[in-house]
């Protein structure tokens, strides 16, 4: 009988699959060793090649040399990451269906009998034996979690009242006070009880995006309670105000922007602001402007009580908090043109995507500016305004920052300076304003920036709350090619240190490092030395540092990301992320981009923490944050090869960046899966303790459920957008991971005591209150999706309460 004969079709499908496979492993596996990367592809090819032969010859020697190979494969594997689950799976996965398929009888018989004792096939149990046993003990191994306990003196310390100047049942501000910390004192829900939280009740803002809207439109508005209601804005500004205990609609204001979307990059309202002339101070003993203009006596009688609202058209609105109606005694009829004094006028160039900073006697204004587009966008100008008449009081342009004088008539601010998009924090006893600053755009090519402003990008500015002068400047990246800006509001805490506490200011940034600054006068608390960082290689025409500050609190990783680190979920697409890996130019942070195929930039843009800043508790000492790790591409085009228009609506893809040499290409580091080539966990939840600067416990966060190809709920640890909020009880929530979960965790130890499925997205902010007739304390959070994410969209804002019994137990 020939061989052909005995063996039959099955033999000769599966030795013609593992041949075509081995070839292409080995054939990428010679060109990733010619970039100089592991060989170890190009002879797992030409072994599965082999065995595929003698497969299809109906040999059982392939039973022995697939048994080999796949012993080697498990100890190369444990060399490069060790019993690391995640990290063994796609080096182990096909290597281990392919031994169990020759093992199963109908295949193993019709291969050539053994000649005495079958070792090929007792080899080959063998081995799939060992690579269950070590994929069994890695399951149990955990290299990437900090396990531990915040101390009892944290967990048992109390406060006599809430220094942020807030009613204790209120969320009053964006980031729930000027200090923004994100903490309620509320204590109803408690890690015992939070398990029985439940939905009370919903609202469907039918806010959803046009036909015309840019990609990255998305819901990231964080609502405030404050005057017995809940107000919100929607993505493309609607003001609304909700009852808070049942969801109800109290009254709607649509601005009716102009929603000519094709110049508009973004579509966001991040949140509303309010004010109450009757308040003492939002934050502390009242501080009365220095500018005689400010304040007219009696023009608040109109609006006492004020929500005031950005919108994508530039402007600032100003509503009546009990009627919805416009304040007209402000500006024009309610409303302040921000394109006042701007040399650039373009729609949607300007776009302020953030709530203003209100305090007793001023409203301050900054806004974002259309990324990497052009040398020619708007001034990034911080404002200060009346907040009755809508007077401008002062201005601050990092291009000019000694002229603080309101702008003249005829006069223009400084086009393209460094701008602020983020929410600034208040402290009204200090009388300053922290303003967490932007780049000069372009990002990723700095060669023509103002040099008035370069010290000011990727900066926090602390200025003069009634007079717009600077205060002190701390810079955290020094000439800023990497979009490494900083995006989180500021957090204002009192540190206990062993001299008393320090008012301080804590910073977290794109490049995780967190700057811990003594608000006072910019000086730190925590060190963050210079350290060199690479200089070679860089663009014509621009420069970088030869030194960065290296904060001693910091989530960036102790290692640089290596070959070993690529992933995937085969070995087929880790090797195509091991190739990428190579060709690009990576040297650790601060890469500088190169043309050719261009740098790996890792922290990426949306960075190892984004918009959503961090929640602390001021009375535990805890600072709670929801790290990300996920690199980037990024490759700068020459001029005369860029061949791209703006107004794309979207910062990823190739970017004009008109009016330097270089347009720039920014793409996620993603595997031909859509897989990030980066090794997971991708995104954590974390604590510091704040009285040590120690990280304390550190979670990985989020399945795979509704970001992967197929809906398998992967607890890989996934990144989020948006920040975290956190309670007097020892609750902490998040709801802005890409699975569509708002989650609820142990502070003192990080453990997930709830979870509930929202119906979209969650990249918001949560925040919590308690109600002033029931007194039941809520969790309220938007679930809208992000466009440019690629969640689910969706317009509705959810509320979790305690079962009535419950929470009346725990009052």
């Amino acid at each position: 009988m020939s061989t052909s004969s005995r063996s039959g079709p099955l033999l000769a499908i599966t030795g013609s699959i593992f041949i075509f496979l081995g070839l292409a492993l080995g054939g990428g596996g010679v060109y990733l060793a010619t970039l100089g990367g592991s060989l170890y592809y190009l002879v797992a090819g030409l072994g599965l090649a082999a065995t595929g032969l003698l497969v299809f010859k109906g040999r059982r020697a392939a039973l022995g040399l697939l048994a080999a190979l796949l012993l080697a494969t498990v100890a190369w594997s444990l060399v490069e990451v060790r019993f690391d689950w995640w990290q063994l799976l796609p080096r182990l996965d096909i290597w281990l269906a392919a031994a169990v398929w020759l093992l199963l009888p109908f295949v193993s018989r019709r291969l050539a009998p053994a000649s005495g004792s079958d070792t090929g096939r007792a080899a080959l149990f063998a081995s799939v034996a060992v690579t269950v046993l070590v994929g069994v003990v890695a399951l149990f191994q955990d290299y990437h979690d900090l396990h531990g306990e915040v101390p009892a003196a944290n967990m048992t310390a109390t406060a006599p009242h809430d220094a942020a100047g807030v009613a204790p049942n209120d969320w009053s501000a964006y980031g729930r006070s000027g200090y923004g910390d994100r903490y309620a004192p509320a204590a109803q829900i408690t890690p015992a009880n939070a398990d029985q939280l439940k939905q009370v009740w919903s609202y469907h803002t039918g806010d959803f995006k046009g036909p015309n809207d840019p990609g990255e439109i998305a819901n990231e508005v964080t609502p405030i309670k404050v005057n017995g209601m809940l107000y919100m804005c929607t993505p493309h500004n609607i003001v609304i105000a909700l009852n808070p205990d049942t969801g109800k609609e109290i009254w709607k204001h649509d601005p009716k922007i102009n929603r000519d979307a094709s110049s508009y990059q973004h579509m966001i309202c991040r949140g509303v602001s309010y004010w109450d002339a009757n308040a003492a101070s939002l934050a502390g003993p009242a501080t009365p402007p220095k500018n005689p203009a400010a304040a007219t006596p009696g023009a608040d009688t109109e609006c006492p009580r004020r929500i005031f609202a950005p919108t994508m058209d530039a402007t600032l609105i100003a509503l009546n908090a009990d009627t919805g109606v416009p304040c007209k005694t402000f500006g024009d009829n309610g409303v302040v043109g921000l394109t006042h004094g701007m040399a650039m006028k373009k729609r949607g160039f300007l776009m302020p995507t953030s709530p203003p900073t209100v305090s007793r006697h001023m409203l301050v204004m900054a806004a974002s500016v259309t990324d990497n587009d052009s040398t020619d966008e708007p001034s990034g100008v911080i404002r200060g305004f009346d907040p009755v008449t809508g007077k401008l009081l002062w201005n601050w342009d990092a291009a000019r920052p000694d002229e603080t004088a309101p702008i003249g008539t005829g006069q223009t601010y400084v086009n393209n300076s460094p701008n602020s998009w983020g929410v600034s924090s208040v402290d009204e006893k200090l009388g300053m304003v922290y303003i967490p600053m932007g780049n000069e755009t372009p990002d990723t090519w700095g060669g023509r920036r103002n040099q008035n402003g370069e010290r000011f990008n990727s900066a926090i500015v602390a200025l003069d709350l009634a007079t717009g002068k600077l205060k002190w400047v701390y810079q955290t990246v020094h000439h800023d090619i990497w979009d490494m800006d900083i995006g989180g509001q500021p957090t204002l805490v009192d540190i206990d240190t062993p001299k008393g506490k320090v008012p301080s200011l804590v910073a977290t940034t794109k490049r995780g490092d967190i700057y811990v600054i003594d608000r006072r006068d910019g000086s730190l608390v925590v060190p963050a030395p210079e350290k060199p960082v690479p200089t070679g290689n860089v663009a014509a025409g621009d420069h970088v540092s030869p030194t960065q500050p290296f904060s001693m609190l910091t989530f960036l990783p102790e290692k640089n990301i290596s070959e070993t680190d690529m992933w995937g979920t085969t070995p087929f697409d880790q090797l195509a992320c091991r190739v990428t890996f190579r060709e690009h130019r990576y040297e650790g942070p601060f890469t500088p981009q190169t043309g050719g195929r261009g740098a790996i930039i890792s922290p990426g843009p949306l960075g190892i923490f984004e918009w959503g800043g961090a929640t602390v508790d001021p009375v535990r000492q805890l600072l709670i944050v929801n790290p990300d790790f996920m690199g980037f591409l990024e490759r700068l085009v020459p001029r005369a090869q860029a061949n791209v228009k703006g107004g794309s609506g979207t910062e990823m893809g190739l970017q004009p960046q008109t009016g330097t040499p270089f347009a720039v290409e920014i793409r996620p580091f993603l595997s031909p899966l859509g897989f990030p080539c980066q090794a997971p966990p991708w995104g954590y939840v974390a604590a510091v303790d704040l009285k040590t600067m120690k990280k304390v416990w550190m979670h990985k966060n989020g399945t795979t459920r509704d970001s992967a190809p197929v809906p398998i709920a992967l607890p890989l640890g996934v990144p989020s957008l948006g920040g975290m909020a956190t309670t007097g009880g020892g609750v902490a929530f998040l709801s802005s991971a890409l699975d569509y979960y708002i989650r609820g965790y142990d502070v003192s130890n990080g453990k997930v005591v709830w979870k509930a499925r929202l119906p979209a997205g969650g990249q918001a902010t949560p925040m919590s209150y308690v109600s002033d007739k029931s007194g039941k304390q809520y969790v309220v959070v938007m679930a809208g999706g992000h466009g440019s994410l690629g969640t689910k969209m969706g317009d509705e804002m959810v509320a979790f309460a305690l079962p009535d019994g419950v929470a009346a137990k725990a009052k």
